[in-house]
């Protein structure tokens, strides 16, 4: 039986995603920072939860510690959007570049030998919101004022990176294990609610922001089809997403890269930064 692995798969997209893998019958695993939370949504789709909170290295080496077995499919889809203030991780990083990159850079390097064994599949979730990115993605969102919505654009211009480059070095390595990325478009997803991000002191928000959302954009499970077509058939180092509606919606396809989000220096700049801040390095 196939084995996949959804960070964030509590709820919105990862949930989404996580059904669909179930719906195929696969082997589910719901990666989450609730346990409880995990719990819930496990039982909704017949998966496994197991507790990763991606704003602790520490949390990650012990989730790579206790995995065993082999893994198919690695899901990268954890994350939090925009919060209005600037918020660290456990290990001092900003909260965004963190949770969205770093978590996801550790636990995919963690669990490279059990992709391995079955030639597995690395999917990133990167977003639209990439475009906005910029040079200081480096800088790991700390190299300027904090600013909610451009350091969220450098987070998912860093999961592009990241993917692109991880199939670079595995391609080089000989490895069997391939790396895709994908987005969602827009959905109608907790991530533009949720405590951690955009919601964070914005009760109100919680409210208003999910009506909006149902009727403007598409739904969560709409939203995972690119995610399944990326961890599933796209080819090694492509990059999937909704085609209409500047890929806000649609059928799945070919999704636009932002220069920056081509460029292999940079690329390999950011993935020596993670390796410092991470102290990760991956086990070829």
């Amino acid at each position: 039986m196939t084995v996949v692995l959804v960070t964030g798969a509590n709820s919105g997209l990862g949930f989404a995603t996580a059904r669909e893998f179930a719906r195929r019958g696969a082997d589910v695993v719901l990666a989450c920072r609730s346990e409880s939370a995990g719990r819930r949504a496990a039982d909704r789709v017949g998966g496994r939860a197991a507790l990763l909170d991606l704003a602790s290295l520490d949390s990650v080496r012990a989730f790579v510690a206790g995995w065993d077995g082999p893994l198919d499919v690695l899901v990268n889809n954890a994350g939090v959007m925009a919060p209005p203030t600037l918020a660290e991780t456990a290990d001092g990083f900003e909260l965004q570049f963190g949770v969205n990159h770093l978590g996801h850079f550790a636990l995919t390097a963690g669990l490279l030998p059990a992709l391995t064994t079955t030639g597995g599949r690395v999917t990133t979730v990167s977003s639209v919101a990439h475009h906005g990115g910029t040079e200081l993605v480096v800088d790991g969102n700390l190299g300027e004022l904090y600013h909610p919505r451009k350091t969220y654009a450098n987070s998912k211009l860093a999961n592009l990176l990241f993917a692109d480059q991880l199939q670079r070095e595995l391609a080089a390595h000989g490895s069997p294990v391939t790396s895709t990325a994908a987005h969602p478009g827009v959905a109608a997803t907790g991530l533009f609610t949720a405590p951690q991000g955009m919601g964070r002191g914005r009760p109100f928000s919680r409210v208003l922001v999910p009506a909006v959302l149902r009727v403007a954009t598409q739904s969560a499970r709409a939203a995972a089809r690119s995610v399944v077509f990326a961890a599933t058939d796209a080819e090694p180092g492509s990059y999937t997403g909704p085609q209409w509606f500047h890929e806000w919606r649609g059928p799945v396809g070919p999704a636009r890269r932002s220069p920056l989000a081509q460029d292999e220096a940079l690329a390999r700049r950011l993935w020596s930064v993670s390796e410092e801040l991470t102290g990760v390095r991956y086990p070829w």
